[in-house]
C-alpha cells in the first residue's frame, strides 16, 4: 500500500533529520530497514479494502490513524514550522520523493541550462530597493495558486540531484568544451561593429573572447542531446496543405473495462414540517423564534461580534422588499418590477447585510445577482462582470452604507462608471436609508416554483463570465438534499469561512441555514489573514457541530498552531472541505487530522465534497469511511484509470467525495463528441440529473442546451435515460459502491500532444522544488496557450524579492526537469514576476484568465523568463528532403509540354537616336550642352529650410569641372587612369568634382564622408574604401579636410596614412588647356562602391559605354527632356541614386531639384514641400526617406495641407531600391498623403543591383504596377503559388517597375543554371549594354565572382552572356498591355539570394520573419534576424522601459512558430537605433551579427531558448 509506505517514509525522514550530522548514509539505511521490518507484517483489520484492481484496475483503502502516529506527525509538523515554511498545504511525501527521483535522473544527464544575459540596470530594478511591501492577501483561493510543497528534506536532495551539474553565469560559460568549440570557430579577422569594412563576410568570424558566442555554442551542444521521441503529429508543408493522419499508437493505454452505468442516489424523503419555500421558512422562524441567532459576524478590528436574529432578518428583509417595490421610482412607473434582476454588492466582511438583501429580493420576487465589490477601475475581471450585468439587464445595485463609501467616486461624488458596466442606480440597504412598510402591506409568500430565484456568476477559463440561473424549486430541493445528506437539525451551530456570495458558502450558510434555523458564525477573510486559527477558536467557543472550510484554511491552521491547550474539536460532527474534489487537498486533510486528532477531531468528521455552479452539489461524503486510490498519473493523462505499477515518479492519490445526492442520478460521459457513457476505467465528465441543479446560462440559449440539456447515450447509441443531465465541469469516475472520485476540472485541463494534464498537478510538482527560496507565498499559476496547432504549458510565479537572479534561474531549470520527469511533458514558458504584481481575485488568489491575457498581450512584465520551445514543439513540419535534381533540359521540356512559356522578358529597343546620343562619353555631352545651352539650369540644390541653396547651369558646371581638372593636373600631379576618391557631402561640389575627374581622365569613386558624431566608426570605412579602390588622391571640402585632421579622427585612423588631400574650395583661376578625351567606350568611367546587406563591400566597374546606355534607358523610360523638372531625394554615392543625382541631368538635360536625405532629419517635410513648391511631376526617393516622412508627418497632414502642400501634379514617385518592394510602407505612405493630393497610382518602385544599377523602373507610361499574393509556404520550397488576398500565409508582392529599354531578363535556376518557366521562382539574370563590367578589388579576387557578370545558360540559349543579379524573383505575364500593344511582363523580386536562410531544408527570407515579429508587440520598433550555427537569432529594438524587455521574448517566439514554423534560438532585446541601416534604408544584418557575437550591442536582455 503506497499510502502506508508514505507514512513510513515520513517517519524515516524524521529519523534522518533528527540525527542529521552524526549518522552516515549506511547507518541511515540500516535504521530504515530495521524500522521497515516492524511495519511489513499486515495486521488483519488494520485496513479495510473497499475495492480491488480486478474490476477497475486500481485499489483504494482507508487508513485509520492511530494516536501514536498522530503525535509523531504533530511533532513533525512543528519541526517544519520552525523552518519558516509559509505554504505547504499540498505537500505530499510521495510527490516530494517523486520530484527528487526525477531531478536525480536529470542530473545524471548533466543538462546545462544557459542563464540569460541582463543589462545591469535591469537587474537593479528587480532588487530589494524596488520591492513593494507584500500585502497580507492569501496565497490562493479557488481560482488562485496552489500551496507550495516543500519540506525539510527538499534542500538536501535537491543539492544531491544537481550535484555535478554545470554552473553557468551571465557573463561567461564555465564549460571548457563550449569555450573550445567557440575558439575553434573563432577567427582573428574580426571587424568592429558598425563599420562597413569587410570586403566579404567570413562564416567563422567570431572572436575568441566572445562570451555570447560561447553561450550560443553551449546552447547548440545542449540542443544536440537526444530529446523525447517526437510525436507522430507532423503535417506536410506543401501545396495540398494536408495534415498527416495521426496513426493510433498500439502501446498507449486504453480503457478496457465494461461500459459504466448511471448511479442513482437514495430517495429524497420529504422532511418533516418542511416549509414550502425559503421565504416561508424565514417567516416561520421570524415568527416563532425571533430571538434565535441566525448569523454572528466576527471582525478583525476587535469589534464585538454582531448577531443577526431570525426576527431581525425577517423584519429587515421585509422592509427592504417594500422599498424595492414601492420606493424606487414613482407609483405609476416603479423602477423595479417582480422578476427584474438586481446586483448585490457587499464586501466579504458583511454577511449580515448580504443575507438581508438576498432574502429581501426573494420576498420582493426580484432576482438577486451577487457580485464582488469593485475596488478600483481596473479590477481583474471587472469588465466581464459588467458584461454579465448588462446582459442580465441589471439597472439597480444594492449595497451597504460602509461599502458605498469605499467605492471609487468620480469628481461629482457619484460612484465611478466602471468599464463595461451598465449605468446603475445604487441603493443603500441599511435600515436608516429605508422607509418602514405600512402594517397592511405583506408580501405574497408563494410555494417554490420554477421562477428564477437567483443568478450565480461563474468565471470561465477564457475569462468570460456566465450567469447560472437557479429556480426557486431547485434552490429549495437543493437545501433539502443537503439537509438529508449532511443530517442538519434545528438550532445547530455552523462556522463558515467560505465566501457566502456563491458556491458552497452560499448554499450552506445562507440558504440551507435558514431552512433549518441554524446559527451560522461567519469568519471573514480579513480575520483569517490576521489569525488563521480564528475558525478553530470559534468552533471551540460555540461548540459548533459543522464547519465549512477550504483546504487552505486547514493548512493555515497547521502553520499557526502552537500547542494551544484549550483546543477541543470534539463537538464537530462534520468538517466540510469545500475543495475536497481537488486531489491535492488530501494532504492538507491528512495533515490536519494527524495534528488535531488528539484534540477530539475524528477521522470520519472530515467530509470532502464536490460541486459546481451548474450542477450545484454533486456529492458529499458525510460521516462514512472514505476510499482512496493510488493511480498512475501517466495513464490518467491518457484518460485511463490504472493502479500505480511500481513507478513512483508519477502517481496521484484520489479520495472519494461520497455518493450521488438523494434524488439525483450521476453518470460519466466522454469529454469529446457526443455524450457517450465512459467505460468503468475511463476518466470522463461527471453529469448530474436532479431537480436541484442550475437551469441555464442567462441569455445564452445555445450554450445552455449543450450544458443543461445533455442526453447521454450508450455504445449502441441508445439513450441511457429519459432524464436530462447537467454537465458539472468535474472530471472523474464512479467507483464500486457508487463512490465518486474527482481527478480534476474541465477548466484546469490542458491537452498537450494528445495527453491531458491537470493544471493543479503541474503546480504541485513545481512547488515541490524548493519554493521557499524563490516563490513568494507559493503564488503560482499554470495555464496553456495555443501555439502551432497544440496547447503549450505556461507556468507563472511570483518571485521573492530577496532571491538572486542566478538562484531563480536555477530554480526554473529544476522545475522544468521535475515536470518533465514526472509528467513527461515540457513546459513551454516559465516566467517569474515581481511579488504582488499578478492580478488578484477578490479573495487574494491569482486571477487565472487575467494573467493569461497579460501573457498573451505581452504585458506581464516578468523579471525572469525561460522559454523551452526546442523540447516542447514536436509537431513541426517535416524537414524538406533534397530531391534528385531535375536537369535543365527536362525542366524546359516539361514547361513546353505543360503549355507554359519560359520566363523571359525584355524592354523596348534603343534604336532611336537623338542629338546628344551621338556622343559616347558624358564629358562630351557636358561640353556640348555648355556650348548649345550655356544658361540652362541643370541642378538646383535645396537647403534644409526649403529655399534654393545654389544652382548650376551647363556652362557653370563645365567651367568648374575644368578648374578641378586643372587642380588635379597641377597640384595632384595625376595621370590618366588614376583613381580619385570624392569625399563630399550631398551637393553640387560632388557633381563638379565628378566631371572634373572625367575631364582630367581620372577614375572617380564617390565616398560618403565620415559622420562627425560617430567618426570612430565611420572613418575606418572611408579609409578601407580608399585602400580597396587604390585611390591615389582624395578630393574634398575644407571642412571635411579639417575633420580628417582632427584629434578624434587621428585616434581612429592615423592622418599620415591618408593619400594626398586636395581641397576644392579654392580652385585655380585658369582652366585646363587640354581636356582628356577617352578613346575606348569600354574603358573605365567610374567605380561604384557600396556595402551589401550581407556585409560585403563591393566595387563594380562602370564603363563609359555602360554609363551612357544606362542614362539613355532612364531618359527614355522616364521621358526626360530639358523642359522637365525632376526632384531627387536620394543618397548620391552609389547605385541608381548616384546616376540620378550626377549623371542623368547632364545626359538628358532636365533640371534636377536635389534634396539631401540628411536634411530631412532636421525638416522631415522638406522633400514633399519642394515637390509641391516646384510643381515637380517626377520625383525619386528611397525607402528610408519614405519611412521618415511616414513616421514624422503622420499627424501633420492637416497642417501641411493648410500651408499649401499640393501633390496632385505628381505623375510618378519612384522608390529606388535594391530589395523586395515594401508593400506595407508604400500603402501607408499613399494613404497618409492622399489628403494632400498624392495619387496611389503615382507611387511605384525601381529595382537595381550591383551588376546592373537599374533593371526596372516604372517610368511615365505603361500599365500601373500590379500586386499579387503568393503563398509564403510555397516560397520556402522555391515555388510560386498565387492565392487570393487575405488568404492564410499570403504574402503581398508588388511589381518592381517596368523593364528598362535595352534590358533582357530571364529567370534561371541558380544551381543548374537552366531556364525555368513562367511564374516559377528563380534567380533574375539580366543582359544589357548597361551591365557593369565586373568587380574591382585590391586582393585580386576578380575571378572569384566572375560568374556574376559572364554567366551562360546550361541549356537553351547558351551563347548569350548574362549577369547574375543575385536576387530571387519570378516573371508573370499579365493581361495588361504596354505602349506597344504587347502583353505586359511583370517582374516580382522576392529577395536576395545571399540573404536566404536555409533552415530545416526550407528557405526563408529575413524580411518575412521580421515583418511578422514587428507585428507581434507594440513596443517592437525594428528587428533583424540572422542565423549562426543553425540557430535563428532575433534582435528586436525596444521602444519602452527596460522592464518590458522580457515581454518580447515569448511574443517573438510565438509569432515565428505560428507563421514560419521555426524555433527561435536566441532573442536579443536592444535599444532603439542599434540595428545598423545603410543609406538605402536596408538592414546590415551581417554587421549586426558581428556586433552581437563580439558582445558590442550592449543588449538589455538576451534570452537563450532551450
Amino acid at each position: 500500500n503506497l499510502i502506508f509506505m508514505t507514512v513510513l517514509n515520513s517517519l524515516f525522514k524524521d529519523v534522518k533529520s533528527s540525527s542529521r550530522g552524526d549518522i552516515t548514509q549506511k547507518g541511515y539505511e540500516k535504521k530504515r530497514s530495521k524500522l521497515l521490518q516492524a511495519y511489513l507484517p499486515h495486521t488483519p483489520g488494520n485496513t479495510h479494502t473497499l475495492f480491488y484492481q480486478a474490476a477497475y484496475g486500481f485499489y483504494c483503502r482507508r487508513i485509520p490513524v492511530t494516536p501514536s502516529s498522530s503525535s509523531s506527525s504533530s511533532s513533525r509538523y512543528q519541526r517544519r514550522r520552525s523552518t519558516g515554511t509559509r505554504d505547504e498545504r499540498y505537500r505530499s511525501d510521495v510527490h516530494s520523493e517523486a520530484v527528487q527521483a526525477a531531478l536525480e535522473r536529470h542530473s545524471e544527464r548533466k543538462m546545462a541550462v544557459l542563464l540569460p544575459s541582463k543589462r545591469q540596470s535591469l537587474i537593479g530594478q528587480t532588487s530589494m530597493d524596488t520591492y513593494t511591501p507584500p500585502d497580507s492577501s492569501s496565497g490562493s483561493d479557488a481560482e488562485g495558486s496552489l500551496g507550495r510543497a516543500g519540506g525539510v528534506s527538499v534542500d538536501s536532495w535537491i543539492s544531491r540531484a544537481l550535484h555535478g551539474s554545470p554552473s553557468t553565469s551571465s557573463s561567461s560559460s564555465s564549460h571548457s568544451n563550449s569555450s573550445a568549440n567557440a575558439a575553434r570557430l573563432a577567427e582573428t579577422n574580426m571587424h568592429s561593429y558598425g563599420s562597413k569594412n569587410a570586403c566579404k563576410y567570413s562564416q567563422g568570424s567570431v572572436p575568441v573572447s566572445s562570451r555570447v558566442s560561447a553561450k550560443i555554442q553551449q546552447l547548440v551542444n545542449t540542443l544536440k542531446r537526444p530529446k523525447r521521441r517526437p510525436l507522430r503529429e507532423f503535417f506536410v508543408e506543401d501545396f495540398e496543405e494536408l495534415l498527416e493522419v495521426q496513426q493510433p499508437d498500439p502501446s498507449l493505454p486504453r480503457p478496457e473495462g465494461a461500459e459504466s452505468t448511471p448511479i442513482q442516489g437514495e430517495e429524497l424523503n420529504r422532511l418533516k414540517n418542511c416549509p414550502a419555500s425559503l421565504e416561508a421558512a424565514l417567516l416561520r422562524w421570524g415568527a416563532i423564534a425571533p430571538k434565535a441567532p441566525c448569523l454572528t459576524t466576527t471582525h478583525s478590528n476587535a469589534k464585538q461580534p454582531y448577531t443577526l436574529t431570525y426576527g431581525k432578518l425577517w423584519s429587515k428583509s421585509l422592509k427592504l422588499a417594500y422599498n424595492l417595490l414601492h420606493k424606487l421610482g414613482s407609483k405609476q412607473e416603479p423602477i423595479i418590477h417582480p422578476g427584474d434582476r438586481v446586483a448585490l454588492v457587499y464586501p466579504n466582511n458583511d454577511p449580515a447585510a448580504f443575507m438581508v438583501a438576498f432574502y429581501g429580493c426573494l420576498l420582493a420576487e426580484v432576482v438577486p445577482v451577487p457580485i464582488e465589490v469593485p475596488l478600483t477601475k481596473k479590477d481583474a475581471g471587472s469588465q466581464q462582470i459588467g458584461f454579465l450585468l448588462g446582459s442580465c439587464g441589471v439597472g439597480v445595485a444594492l449595497t451597504s452604507d460602509a461599502c458605498h463609501k469605499g467605492l471609487p467616486k468620480s469628481a461629482s461624488g457619484d460612484v465611478m462608471q466602471f468599464k463595461g458596466w451598465p449605468k446603475l442606480l445604487w441603493v443603500l440597504t441599511d435600515s436608516k436609508h429605508l422607509s418602514k412598510p405600512p402594517r397592511e402591506w405583506f408580501p405574497l409568500i408563494k410555494d417554490a416554483n420554477n421562477d428564477t430565484a437567483y443568478i450565480e456568476y461563474k468565471t470561465c477559463k477564457d475569462g468570460s463570465v456566465l450567469g447560472i440561473t437557479v429556480t426557486r424549486m431547485a434552490m429549495l430541493t437543493h437545501c433539502q438534499t443537503l439537509t438529508h445528506t449532511c443530517g442538519y437539525s434545528e438550532a445547530e451551530t455552523m462556522v463558515n469561512v467560505l465566501d457566502f456570495k456563491k458556491g458552497i458558502g452560499l448554499w450552506h450558510s445562507v440558504q440551507m441555514s435558514v431552512l433549518n434555523m441554524l446559527h451560522v458564525v461567519s469568519v471573514p477573510y480579513a480575520l483569517m489573514k490576521v489569525n488563521p486559527l480564528s475558525w478553530i477558536q470559534k468552533v471551540c467557543q460555540y461548540k459548533a457541530k459543522v464547519a465549512c472550510v477550504k483546504s487552505r484554511d486547514l493548512h493555515w491552521a497547521l502553520i499557526a498552531y502552537k500547542d494551544q491547550s484549550d483546543t477541543n474539536m470534539s463537538s464537530l460532527r462534520m468538517l466540510l472541505v469545500a475543495d475536497g474534489s481537488n486531489p491535492w487537498s488530501i494532504s492538507s486533510c491528512d495533515a490536519f487530522l494527524n495534528v488535531f486528532q488528539s484534540m477530539g477531531l475524528r477521522s470520519e468528521v472530515i467530509c470532502p465534497c464536490a460541486g459546481s455552479p451548474e450542477a450545484l452539489t454533486v456529492a458529499v461524503r458525510s460521516s462514512k469511511p472514505g476510499g482512496r486510490g493510488v493511480l498512475s498519473m501517466t495513464n490518467l493523462s491518457h484518460g485511463v484509470i490504472r493502479v500505480d505499477n511500481g513507478e513512483k515518479l508519477s502517481v496521484l492519490t484520489l479520495q472519494d467525495v461520497g455518493t450521488a445526492m438523494p434524488g439525483a442520478m450521476v453518470c460519466v460521459v466522454k469529454l469529446e463528441g457526443v455524450p457517450q457513457l465512459c467505460k468503468t476505467d475511463e476518466i470522463g465528465e461527471i453529469c448530474v440529473s436532479s431537480v436541484a441543479t442550475g437551469t441555464s446560462y442567462y441569455g445564452l440559449t445555445g450554450m445552455s442546451k449543450n450544458t443543461f440539456e445533455v442526453c447521454p447515450v450508450a455504445c449502441d447509441s441508445g439513450l441511457v435515460s429519459d432524464c436530462v443531465f447537467v454537465r458539472s465541469g468535474l472530471l472523474g469516475f464512479v467507483g464500486p459502491g457508487g463512490m465518486i472520485f474527482i481527478s480534476g476540472t474541465l477548466e484546469g485541463l490542458m491537452q498537450v500532444g494528445g495527453r491531458k494534464h491537470n493544471a493543479d498537478d503541474i503546480i504541485a510538482t513545481a512547488l515541490a522544488v524548493e519554493p521557499m527560496k524563490f516563490i513568494y507565498r507559493g503564488r503560482t499559476v499554470v495555464f496553456s496557450v495555443n501555439v502551432l496547432y497544440d496547447e503549450r504549458i505556461v507556468l507563472v510565479a511570483e518571485q521573492r524579492p530577496d532571491s538572486t537572479e542566478e538562484e531563480s534561474n536555477q530554480w526554473m531549470s529544476r522545475v522544468l526537469q521535475a515536470i518533465d520527469g514526472i509528467h513527461q511533458v515540457g513546459v513551454y514558458c516559465l516566467a517569474l514576476v515581481p511579488a504582488n504584481t499578478l492580478p488578484k481575485t477578490p479573495l487574494g488568489g491569482i486571477h487565472l484568465s487575467e494573467t493569461k491575457q497579460l501573457f498573451l498581450e505581452g504585458a506581464l512584465h516578468p523579471c525572469s523568463i525561460l522559454m523551452c520551445p526546442h523540447s516542447c514543439i514536436t509537431n513541426l513540419p517535416k524537414p524538406r528532403q533534397k530531391q534528385p535534381e531535375v536537369g535543365p533540359a527536362s525542366v524546359m521540356v516539361g514547361n513546353l509540354v505543360a503549355g507554359k512559356r519560359m520566363a523571359q522578358a525584355s524592354g523596348r529597343d534603343l534604336s532611336h537616336m537623338e542629338d546628344n546620343e551621338q556622343f559616347l562619353f558624358l564629358s562630351e555631352v557636358l561640353q556640348w550642352r555648355a556650348q548649345t545651352t550655356p544658361d540652362h539650369i541643370l541642378y538646383t540644390l535645396i537647403n534644409s529650410r526649403g529655399a534654393i541653396g545654389s544652382s548650376l547651369t551647363c556652362l557653370q558646371l563645365h567651367k568648374r569641372a575644368e578648374k578641378i581638372a586643372t587642380l588635379l593636373y597641377e597640384r595632384g600631379q595625376l595621370r590618366d587612369g588614376d583613381h580619385v576618391a570624392l569625399v563630399y557631402p550631398p551637393g553640387l561640389d560632388l557633381i563638379a568634382a565628378f566631371y572634373g575627374c572625367l575631364y582630367a581622365g581620372c577614375i572617380p569613386i564617390t565616398v560618403r564622408p565620415p559622420h562627425p558624431q560617430n567618426i570612430s566608426t565611420t572613418l575606418p570605412t572611408v579609409k578601407m574604401i580608399l585602400e580597396v579602390s587604390r585611390s591615389v588622391c582624395v578630393m574634398t571640402t575644407q571642412a571635411i579636410s579639417k575633420l580628417l585632421k582632427s584629434r578624434d579622427a587621428s585616434v581612429a585612423v592615423d592622418f599620415k596614412s591618408w593619400p594626398p588631400i586636395l581641397e576644392t574650395d579654392d580652385l585655380p583661376k585658369r582652366r585646363c588647356p587640354l581636356l582628356y578625351k577617352p578613346c575606348d567606350p569600354d574603358s573605365l568611367a567610374y567605380l561604384d562602391f557600396s556595402v551589401s546587406t550581407t556585409g560585403m563591400l563591393a566595387g563594380v566597374k562602370m564603363s563609359h559605354n555602360a554609363t551612357s546606355a544606362l542614362c539613355r534607358s532612364v531618359k527614355l523610360q522616364c521621358e526626360l527632356y530639358p523642359s522637365r523638372e525632376v526632384a531627387v531625394c536620394l543618397d548620391p554615392y552609389c547605385g541608381l541614386g548616384f546616376v540620378l543625382w550626377c549623371l542623368c541631368s547632364v545626359y538628358a538635360g532636365q533640371q534636377s531639384v536635389l534634396i539631401s536625405p540628411m536634411d530631412l532629419e532636421v525638416n522631415p517635410a522638406l522633400w514633399l514641400q519642394s515637390v509641391s513648391q516646384f510643381k515637380v511631376r517626377d520625383t525619386f526617393c528611397s525607402y528610408s526617406v519614405m519611412e521618415l516622412c511616414t513616421r514624422s508627418l503622420s499627424s501633420l497632414t492637416d497642417s501641411l495641407k493648410a500651408r499649401g502642400m499640393d501633390l496632385t501634379r505628381v505623375r510618378s514617385c519612384v522608390v529606388v531600391a535594391e530589395e523586395r518592394p515594401r508593400v506595407a510602407l508604400t500603402q501607408s505612405f499613399c494613404k497618409l498623403f492622399k489628403d494632400v493630393g498624392l495619387h496611389p497610382r503615382a507611387v511605384s518602385t525601381a529595382f537595381g543591383c550591383r551588376v546592373n544599377l537599374a533593371v526596372c523602373l516604372q517610368g511615365t507610361s505603361g500599365p500601373d504596377p500590379t500586386t499579387v499574393y503568393v503563398d509564403m509556404r510555397a516560397l520556402r520550397h522555391d515555388r510560386v503559388r498565387l492565392v487570393e488576398r487575405g488568404s492564410p500565409h499570403s504574402l503581398a508582392l508588388m511589381e518592381s517597375g517596368k523593364i528598362l529599354p535595352g534590358v533582357r531578363i530571364i529567370i534561371a535556376n541558380p544551381e543548374t543554371k537552366g531556364p525555368i518557366g513562367d511564374s516559377h521562382l528563380g534567380e533574375i539574370w539580366v543582359h544589357s549594354p548597361q551591365n557593369a563590367s565586373g568587380y574591382f578589388t585590391v586582393f585580386g579576387e576578380e575571378n572569384v565572382r566572375s560568374d556574376h557578370f559572364g554567366a551562360r545558360l546550361s541549356f537553351g540559349d547558351t551563347q548569350t552572356v548574362w549577369a547574375r543579379t543575385g536576387y530571387l524573383g519570378f516573371l508573370r505575364r499579365t493581361d495588361l498591355t504596354d505602349a506597344s500593344g504587347e502583353r505586359h511582363d511583370a517582374l516580382y523580386v522576392v529577395g536576395a539570394l545571399d540573404e536566404v536562410m536555409e533552415l530545416r531544408g526550407m528557405k526563408y527570407h529575413p524580411i518575412d520573419i521580421e515583418t511578422s515579429i514587428i507585428r507581434a508587440h507594440r513596443n517592437i520598433t525594428e528587428c533583424a534576424v540572422f542565423t549562426w550555427t543553425n540557430l535563428l537569432v532575433v534582435v528586436v529594438e525596444l521602444d519602452g522601459s527596460e522592464q518590458e524587455a522580457l515581454d518580447l521574448v515569448p511574443m517573438v517566439t510565438n509569432v515565428v512558430l505560428e507563421e514560419h514554423y521555426l524555433i527561435v534560438g536566441v532573442v536579443v532585446v536592444v535599444d532603439s537605433g542599434v540595428i545598423p541601416i545603410n543609406s538605402r534604408g536596408e538592414k546590415q544584418r551581417m554587421h549586426l551579427r558581428d556586433g552581437f557575437l563580439a558582445d558590442q550591442l550592449d543588449p538589455i536582455y538576451v534570452a537563450y531558448n532551450m
